[in-house]
């Protein structure tokens, strides 16, 4: 089958495309011949760095669409040739991908495959940030860092819809005409910390989302206001894993959290089900949509990570794969 592995840390240039053998699914997983693979940005820290890379070569790819090939041992609740969307450990960069069952749903209805390939990782991440653990309520103050990319745009989305003011920090003016159109209030470009407060008369928000680390995490803290919740759900930045105690959450009794999607598929499954289940429901139910800004052929990953890598993309990239 065709694939795309890393064989070696790099660049997008160490993506390279290759033949490799068909995986076939173990216990309690399924095969799905794969027709999209979602890019994620946890892909090129796999490829620039490891992260999650259990060793090489290695597939990347951490969410696929398509159609069930095979189930293994112990599933009853899917069947050879139905069409779902997966979030996968790895190997979504195939023309034929494994996940284990309980990662694996049907799709919503009235969603296509292409669709489907967007949603895994990020609407259930945006779903977690404002309900599950963002606990956002009405006419409360959102602050989120990356308001342009895949998550940023359903968490602005479901904010709003929620009830909440929506507040955006981008890297550029196009991003920000972006996030307008998708329950921004207002949009930042670059440094925000001083427009948050003028933006709140001095108040600050209720929670703040960073993906970013380091100083964007610091600075997001010194944001909220009284009584406020930041969750962390990335560290794009590279930075040091940030630490908070005693002197910043005592004063004005805020506190953090913290999301991995990737964590909880492995740590609660079941949970992560019920979440996804709820969140997928906001897409059938139209309250949230994902555009598709770029979509790329299988052998051209490189140039999806590249894209990726600029910061410059917007909304979700796409892999067409259709491993029928």
């Amino acid at each position: 089958m065709r694939a795309v592995e890393i064989q070696e840390y790099g660049g997008p240039e160490v993506l390279k495309a290759v033949e490799a053998e068909v995986p076939g699914p173990g216990p309690g997983q399924v095969s799905i011949d794969v027709a999209y693979a979602g890019i994620n940005f946890a892909d090129l820290k796999a490829r620039e760095s490891g992260y999650r890379v259990p060793g090489l070569p290695f597939v990347p790819g951490l969410e696929v669409s398509g159609r069930v090939r095979a189930v293994g041992e112990g599933v009853s609740d899917l069947t050879v040739g139905q069409e779902v969307t997966a979030l996968t450990a790895g190997g979504g960069y195939a023309a034929v991908a494994v996940a284990d069952a309980a990662t694996v749903f049907p799709l919503p209805a009235g969603i296509d495959l292409r669709t489907a390939a967007t949603l895994p990782t990020v609407v259930p991440t945006a779903y977690a940030l404002i309900h599950a653990v963002g606990r956002l309520q009405p006419g409360e103050t959102v602050l989120v860092q990356g308001a342009a990319g895949g998550i940023g745009t359903v968490v602005g989305q479901l904010a709003k819809a929620a009830g909440g003011r929506v507040l955006g920090v981008v890297s550029s003016a196009a991003k920000a005409a972006y996030a307008r159109e998708y329950g921004y209030d207002e949009v930042f470009v670059g440094d925000f910390e001083a427009p948050v407060r003028e933006a709140t008369g001095g108040r600050g928000v209720d929670l703040a989302l960073d993906p970013v680390g380091g100083d964007t995490f610091r600075s997001s803290l010194a944001a909220l206001a009284v009584y406020g919740r930041l969750v962390s759900f990335g560290n794009a930045s590279g930075a040091a894993a940030w630490s908070v105690g005693q002197p910043e959450l005592y004063p004005s009794g805020v506190s953090v959290g913290g999301f991995s999607i990737l964590t909880l598929a492995q740590t609660a499954p079941d949970e992560l089900r019920a979440l996804t289940e709820r969140a997928f429901a906001k897409v059938a139910d139209g309250t949230v949509t994902l555009p598709v800004t770029a979509e790329f052929g299988l052998a051209e990953a490189a140039e999806a990570h590249r894209l990726m890598g600029t910061r410059s993309s917007t909304g979700k990239l796409l892999l067409k794969v259709d491993g029928r």
